[in-house]
């Protein structure tokens, strides 16, 4: 099995996490330009990463690509509960890569413009729903979701998307989980 994606993608990082203990091949590629580009236009009609090659299956999103490792490896699947967090977690960082990515293409996203002010305030709804659902413990256990909030946060922090100061329990969280093997291994800023 092979995982296609870059390194600074909190979507393919959360797949290299979960998949740390398991032999899974890592190919780092620059999605934007030269040979990256045409092997994502080649295995994965989406042109999004993370993508999985395994023999002739080729799986892409990090979603269903967890979800074809749980099956592959008879893993636990998750509850309806961890897949509702996993919703909340996807939307906001699908909300704040796409403002990323904006911004990369030197569009100033701090207009007041609807497509903006949506997904800011999609941000603030979905910030204040995990911290509750941290504080009530729903991360406390290193399962999938926790690594893709972990994942999501650290992201946040690292592109300076998003103040989470006053998400005392996110903060907690995030922490607690910083000096794990597999987060220091696929830590995007090395």
């Amino acid at each position: 099995m092979i995982l296609y994606g870059s390194t600074t993608s909190p979507f393919v990082r959360r797949i290299r996490i979960f998949t740390h203990a398991i032999p899974v091949e890592f190919a780092v590629m620059d999605i934007f330009s030269g040979d990256g580009r045409k092997i994502l236009m080649a295995k994965n009609p989406t042109l999004k990463v993370p993508f999985l090659v395994d023999d002739e299956v080729n799986v892409f999103d990090s979603r269903v690509i967890f979800r074809y490792i749980t099956e592959k490896f008879e893993l636990t699947p998750i509850s309806w509960h961890q897949e509702n967090a996993l919703t909340l977690i996807d939307s906001i960082s699908d909300s704040l890569v796409s403002m990323f990515l904006l911004s990369k293409s030197e569009i100033d996203t701090s207009d007041d413009k609807m497509f903006f002010n949506l997904q800011r305030q999609r941000a603030g709804q979905v910030f204040s729903e995990l911290e509750k659902q941290c504080a009530a413990g729903d991360f406390a256990e290193w399962h999938y979701p926790s690594i893709c909030l972990f994942c999501l946060l650290d992201w946040v922090q690292f592109r300076n998307m998003a103040d989470i100061s006053a998400h005392q329990h996110l903060l907690s969280f995030y922490r607690a989980n910083a000096k794990r093997e597999e987060v220091i291994d696929t830590d995007p800023r090395d």
